[in-house]
């Protein structure tokens, strides 16, 4: 049908506006005609960090559910019933590993979901033990809830992008059809990882070899990336710290000097707080990324975003 003069600049007009809207819109959300599919593969993640690394990868070819809510950490997880019906309708599923997820393993098998997909994001990822297992355990009671290698190596930034490409490679078994946008969507995403890893490293150069002390046993593969010391007051968050434990750190904090002890934003511990007002130091913050809002899990820079709060603050305290 012949379209009226005065309606061809209109539908001229809005099919530039519709090519030039398209034209910007970033390629890490919309993997082309993968967008919008009606057949998006369920993916399941565990706890705040995968999540995130998950969405960075996945962008519009999956469907990412976090199955433990955003502001409960991996060590307060109780499962709901409805966590055994997601993971029986779900075709992946993306974990930490390393024994950080002890409560997976029931609800896996209980899903008896055959068709599941398990994404182990620490496969190939060099680890650290934890003290205990090397021989230089502390003198007191506490048993070890994450056994014999330290699980928290999604804060440091490098291996943190191994995690990620785990992930990609993970998604790209298990939903072929949308291969281009997962590796788009994780070297994008690596990136910015990487860039991260360079800005820190120059942040805390001049820091090497310094120690600083946080609540629980997160931070020693950032530590380790940076040539810091790290040391804790309790193994996991729940414990509470033995008498020998506060003593410990006391004497770590004479002997090294210390400015600030480093709390977790989502929990006080009174124990942590009272020594550094017996030591007459302040606190400051480190965030371990364990927990977070549901607004911080639905964007991938949240990532980013804490990380480069906790080393400003880090910083600080050296300072």
């Amino acid at each position: 049908m012949i379209q009226p003069p005065f309606r061809r600049p209109l539908l001229a007009a809005a099919a530039g506006l519709s090519a030039l809207l398209l034209g910007c819109r970033p390629a890490v959300q919309t993997p082309d005609a993968q967008a919008g599919r009606a057949d998006r593969p369920q993916v399941l993640t565990t706890f705040l960090p995968i999540t995130l690394f998950t969405r960075a990868v996945a962008g519009d070819c999956a469907e990412v559910t976090a199955l433990v809510p955003p502001a409960t950490g991996p060590h307060d997880f109780q499962a709901r019933p409805g966590d055994v019906a997601a993971l029986k309708n779900a075709r992946v599923l993306v974990k930490n590993g390393l024994d950080m997820e002890s409560f997976l393993d029931k609800l896996v098998e209980g899903a008896e979901n055959p068709d599941l997909k398990v994404i182990d994001s620490s496969r190939g990822i060099t680890t650290l033990e934890n003290p205990e297992a090397a021989g230089d355990a502390h003198d007191d009671d506490h048993g070890h809830a994450h056994g014999t290698i330290n699980p928290h190596i999604w804060l440091d930034p490098l291996r943190a992008a191994q995690q990620v490409n785990n992930i990609r490679d993970g998604l790209i078994a298990a939903d072929p059809s949308c291969a281009d946008g997962y590796r788009r969507n994780a070297t994008a995403f690596t990136g910015q990882l990487r860039q991260l890893n360079e800005d820190f490293s120059r942040q805390l150069a001049p820091f090497r070899g310094k120690t600083f002390v946080v609540v629980h046993d997160f931070a020693p593969y950032f530590a380790d990336r940076y040539g810091l010391k790290a040391e804790y007051l309790v193994d996991v968050p729940e414990q509470n710290p033995s008498p020998a434990d506060l003593a410990r750190v006391a004497d770590t904090v004479k002997s090294t000097q210390l400015r600030a002890l480093l709390s977790e934003p989502q929990q006080g511990n009174r124990s942590f707080n009272a020594l550094a007002g017996d030591l007459g130091i302040r606190i400051s913050v480190f965030d371990p990324l364990e927990t977070g809002s549901e607004q911080a899990a639905q964007t991938s820079s949240t990532y980013g975003e804490v990380m480069r709060r906790n080393v400003s603050d880090l910083v600080g305290a050296f300072r």
